[in-house]
C-alpha cells in the first residue's frame, strides 16, 4: 500500500486511520501517526521497513549527540568542531546507505531499492545539517523525530519537508475545517493523477508500442508535450495529495509546485518545479560549496556539480546524466549572460521554456540511447534517421483522441485558473465539482490496472 491513488488506500487505510487519528486525544496523535506510518510502509515494503527503522535510530542518535554539544546558545570552538565532525559522520553514513541501495538496484536487482529511500534519506541529512545551521531550537524527542522521518504522507515521494517546518513541538489540534481543506487538495491531486496524467500516459505508451521510427514529426512533438504534461500532473497531483493529507492531520501545507510552465527561464522553471528538492540541493549542496559567491569558474563548477548530482539522483541510466547536464548547461548560460537577454523580452522567455523543457523531458523519459536518437530524428527530420516510412496522418487520429486532455492540461497550467479554484474551493459549486472529480477518478482507477506515481522510481 504505497500509492495514494489505490482503492485500498482510499477506502481502507485512509478512512480507518483518520477515524482513529481524530478520535484519540491530541497527546496521542503523534503516536497514532507513527504507528500508522510504519504500518503503511511495512505493507508495501515488509523487508525494507527494517532499513527505515535502523536509519531512524542512527540519525536520532547522531542528532542527540550534536544537541549535547550545544544548540541555540554560545558554544566553544572545540564543540563546534565536534558538532561538525558528528554531522559529517551522519551525512556520510546516510549517503553511503543511499549509494549502496542504488548500486544494488543497478547491478543486482531493481527490486532491491526501497521505495522512497531517496526522500527519507534527504530528510535525515537535512535534520543533521539543520542542527548546525541553527534551524532546530528545541530538543526533539525520539517520537517527534521518528514521526518526521516516517510520516506516511511524505515517506514515498516527498515533498521533502524540513523538521522545523512541521512544528513538531506542539500537539496537533485538528478540526473539520482542516479536514475539509485538506480533502479538497487531496481530491484535486487525485483528479490530476487519474483523469489527466494516467490518460496522457496511454499516449506515450502507444508511441512506444508503435515504435519511434514509425511516427511522424507532428506526432513526435505531440508525444513530447504530452509526456511533459503527464509528468507534471502526475507529480503535482501527488504533491497536492500529500500536502492535503498533512493539512488534514494538522500540519502545514507544503508547496512543491508553483506553475512552472509559466516560467521565463530554465532557472525559474526549476525554482518552481519540485521546489522542496530544488531548495534541498540549493541549501545543502550548492550554498555549502560556495554558491554564487565566488568567481565565475567556481560558480560554473558548483552549478555543474549540482546538476550532475541531480541527474544521478533521478536514475541510473546514462540518459539521466545527459538530462542533468543539459539543464545544468542552460542554467549556467542563463547565469552568465542568457538570463539578462531573456528578461528584456519576457515573451521570448516563455517560448524558450515551452520549447526546450519538453525536449529535456524526452531525454529524461527514454533510457535507451539508440531509441532516444531515433526520437530526436523524428522531432528534427533534418537530423536524418532510419528512413522507415511513416503515416503522416497519425497526428490527426491522436490529436482527436487526446485533444481534450491537452486542452484541460494547458488550462490548468495557467496560474490564474488554479488560484481561482483554490480561492473558491469551499464554494458549493466547487465542492460539487470536486465530488464529481473524486468519483470519476475512482471509476477510472477501478476500471484499470492502475498506474503508480512516476516518482516512486526515485
Amino acid at each position: 500500500m504505497v500509492s495514494f491513488s489505490s482503492l485500498e488506500f482510499l477506502f481502507r487505510f485512509l478512512p480507518v486511520f483518520l477515524g482513529i487519528y481524530f478520535a484519540v486525544p491530541a497527546k496521542y496523535r503523534e503516536s497514532s501517526l507513527l504507528l500508522g506510518s510504519i504500518i503503511f510502509y511495512a505493507v508495501g515494503e515488509p523487508v525494507f521497513i527494517l532499513a527505515l527503522i535502523l536509519c531512524t535510530l542512527v540519525n536520532y542518535y547522531f542528532g542527540m549527540e550534536i544537541w549535547k554539544l550545544g544548540i541555540g546558545f554560545e558554544i566553544h570552538g572545540w564543540q563546534k568542531k565536534k558538532r561538525n565532525s558528528l554531522m559529517i559522520q551522519a551525512v556520510v553514513l546516510d549517503t553511503a546507505v543511499l549509494i549502496v541501495f542504488k548500486c544494488l538496484a543497478v547491478f543486482v536487482d531493481s527490486s532491491l531499492l526501497p521505495v522512497g529511500i531517496s526522500f527519507y534519506i534527504f530528510k535525515m541529512i537535512s535534520f543533521q545539517a539543520d542542527f548546525i545551521r541553527g534551524e532546530i531550537w528545541s530538543k526533539p524527542s525520539f517520537r517527534q523525530t521518528a514521526v518526521y522521518f516516517t510520516m506516511f504522507p511524505q515517506i514515498v515521494q516527498g515533498p521533502i519537508m524540513r523538521y522545523h517546518e512541521g512544528d513538531f513541538e506542539h500537539e496537533k489540534h485538528v478540526s473539520l475545517e482542516q479536514l475539509e481543506e485538506g480533502l479538497a487538495y487531496f481530491v484535486m491531486g487525485l483528479g490530476m493523477k487519474a483523469l489527466l496524467a494516467d490518460r496522457l500516459a496511454i499516449l506515450w505508451k502507444d508511441l512506444q508500442m508503435i515504435g519511434f521510427q514509425s511516427i511522424s514529426t507532428p506526432l513526435a512533438w505531440l508525444g513530447a508535450f504530452g509526456y511533459s504534461l503527464q509528468l507534471y500532473f502526475d507529480f503535482w497531483g501527488y504533491s497536492l495529495m500529500a500536502s492535503g493529507l498533512l493539512v488534514m492531520l494538522g500540519y502545514p501545507f507544503v508547496e512543491n509546485f508553483n506553475h512552472p510552465y509559466a516560467s521565463r527561464s530554465i532557472s525559474e522553471f526549476y525554482r518552481r518545479w519540485h521546489m522542496t528538492l530544488g531548495s534541498w540541493f540549493r541549501d545543502y549542496v550548492y550554498i555549502p560549496m560556495g554558491g554564487s559567491r565566488g568567481r565565475k569558474p567556481r560558480i560554473v563548477f558548483n552549478l555543474a556539480l549540482v546538476w550532475i548530482l541531480t541527474g544521478l539522483w533521478h536514475g541510473n541510466g546514462f540518459n539521466y546524466l545527459i538530462w542533468g547536464g543539459i539543464l545544468g548547461l542552460f542554467i549556467i548560460l542563463e547565469k552568465l549572460f542568457l538570463g539578462n537577454m531573456l528578461k528584456k523580452i519576457p515573451a521570448a522567455g516563455n517560448i524558450y521554456v515551452l520549447a526546450l523543457i519538453p525536449l529535456t523531458w524526452v531525454v529524461f523519459a527514454i533510457t535507451d540511447l539508440k531509441k532516444l536518437g531515433i526520437y530526436f530524428s523524428r522531432l528534427f527530420p533534418f537530423m536524418g534517421g532510419p528512413g522507415i516510412a511513416v503515416n503522416q496522418q497519425d497526428i490527426i487520429t491522436y490529436g482527436m483522441n487526446y485533444g481534450i486532455y491537452f486542452i484541460v492540461g494547458i488550462v490548468l497550467c495557467i496560474p490564474a485558473v488554479f488560484k481561482f479554484v483554490d480561492k473558491h474551493k469551499k464554494n458549493p459549486i466547487t465542492v460539487l465539482a470536486l465530488a464529481l472529480v473524486f468519483w470519476a477518478s475512482v471509476y477510472f482507477l477501478s476500471s484499470s490496472a492502475g498506474n503508480p506515481f512516476m516518482y516512486l522510481n526515485f
